[in-house]
């Protein structure tokens, strides 16, 4: 049984089940598992002198598309919005293969690392014909660094010709995309508590699959155990698409198609009116909310506010690189602060409620009770900030809030996923950064062909 002592902690925000703030504690991890938080001393393979460090728990991205990393600040589409954004990136996208999927993967989650992210869901749907095992890469990758992954088996069904949105390159047949659907879930999920990979089936949108694409994605995903998820409510545009299309708004065509429920979460989920949030909070359905994202591609502001009054469930997500052009969920954390204040004022959520939907919020969507709080028993997720740095010279008298209302820029001091330090003083530890920089900017030119 391997060990790991994190000694004389400044502050550890644990984000637990009373929002309980250690001051000069210790962190005693065994295997996978935090043993047990306090004054006590204990002997360990490892001893982390962390006395001017504050701990925190790993964040949880709930919805990224990692791929886009190699299509993010591409002049032509900067002063694009969703649709006619989406319509130019899928040319570029159409290229896609296992190499560049491997190696967009391998630079966002290692990003993810370095700024404090233990577990990310990827949202994955673009299957360009002969483009190889595009899934299996994200699991490769994930393993090689160290990172709790999420993967899902995308999929789009519906193409131009249909009225959708993307090439007829990229979409598949239902029988095909259930086939492939299948297999990822058998080969990859793992539903034991503490389980570093999982599947999720997650068609794309409502205007880029059919229902009855979405229909049986929801009989499969529930017959095989695992979650559901999708774009709603993101845009206008998308809105007026569902209703001239269905005679329905986003959630009630969600609703007809078995597509609301505890094992249900929608990513953005802008533009929902006051009894769609209604049916929200009524059915356990999730809202993965990206607000930098919604920014860059001016799609609306995101009634979190509301929602939390209302008890819908919230994660925080930084969204596809291409529509926020980073993949630090800290940086997410302090846009969502102060966008929210901007709109929304004294009824905004604080630094620390911004806090807790990157961790225990999040970890509710992705119907996980053993992340996103550091307690006894629960998964050895975690990061470590050393507190003697100029850029948070007073502002270490209120950790919880800090993160969110002063922000951190950088790289985290130490990240630990699953008990293992896979970030040590800012660098990763299981991969060679450099390697991956000079492998992924190449890989990209030729992606590109730029």
């Amino acid at each position: 049984m391997s060990s790991l002592l994190i000694r004389n902690a400044r502050y550890v925000v644990s984000c637990d089940d009373n929002d309980t703030l250690y001051e000069r504690c210790n962190i005693l991890i065994r295997d996978n598992v935090i043993a047990c938080i306090g004054p006590d001393l204990f002997p360990a393979d490892e001893v982390i002198d962390a006395s001017s460090m504050v701990v925190y728990p790993g964040l949880i991205n709930t919805h990224h598309h990692l791929y886009q990393i190699f299509s993010r600040n591409l002049p032509e589409v900067q002063k694009m919005e969703l649709f006619p954004w989406l319509t130019a990136l899928y040319e570029v996208w159409k290229g896609l293969d296992e190499e560049a999927v491997e190696c967009s993967s391998l630079t966002g989650l290692g990003e993810m690392l370095k700024t404090g992210t233990t577990t990310c869901f990827d949202h994955h749907y673009v299957f360009p014909r002969d483009g190889g095992d595009l899934i299996s890469a994200q699991f490769r990758a994930a393993e090689q660094v160290g990172m709790r992954f999420v993967a899902s088996r995308g999929s789009m069904d519906l193409s131009k010709k249909d009225g959708g949105l993307p090439p007829d390159s990229v979409v598949q047949t239902i029988d095909a995309i259930l086939a492939d659907s299948e297999r990822l879930v058998r080969t990859w999920h793992d539903p034991s508590p503490l389980s570093m990979r999982q599947v999720v089936l997650a068609p794309c949108s409502p205007f880029s699959v059919t229902g009855d694409l979405m229909r049986e994605s929801a009989r499969l995903a529930r017959s095989l155990g695992v979650r559901l998820h999708t774009h709603v409510a993101e845009t206008r545009d998308e809105e007026r698409f569902t209703v001239e299309k269905f005679g329905m708004r986003p959630v009630a065509y969600m609703q007809s198609l078995g597509w609301t429920g505890e094992d249900v979460w929608y990513a953005h989920g802008i533009h929902f009116n006051d009894d769609e949030l209604r049916i929200l909070a009524e059915t356990a359905t999730g809202v993965a909310h990206c607000p930098a994202s919604n920014m860059k591609l001016a799609s609306g502001v995101c009634r979190v506010p509301d929602m939390l009054r209302l008890g819908v469930l919230v994660g925080l997500a930084v969204d596809g690189s291409a529509s926020n052009d980073g993949s630090s969920l800290l940086e997410e954390m302090r846009v969502c602060y102060l966008l929210h204040r901007l709109t929304s004022s004294a009824a905004a959520p604080t630094g620390y409620d911004v806090l807790k939907l990157a961790t225990r919020g999040s970890a509710r969507l992705l119907g996980r009770d053993d992340i996103g709080q550091l307690a006894p028993g629960k998964a050895a997720d975690l990061f470590l900030i050393d507190l003697n740095r100029l850029s948070l010279v007073g502002a270490q008298f209120d950790p919880r809030s800090m993160l969110a209302t002063v922000g951190f820029k950088g790289d985290v001091d130490y990240t630990i996923v699953n008990g293992v330090p896979v970030v040590r003083q800012g660098r990763l530890t299981a991969v060679d950064e450099d390697e991956i920089v000079s492998r992924s900017n190449a890989v990209v030119r030729r992606y590109l062909n730029r």
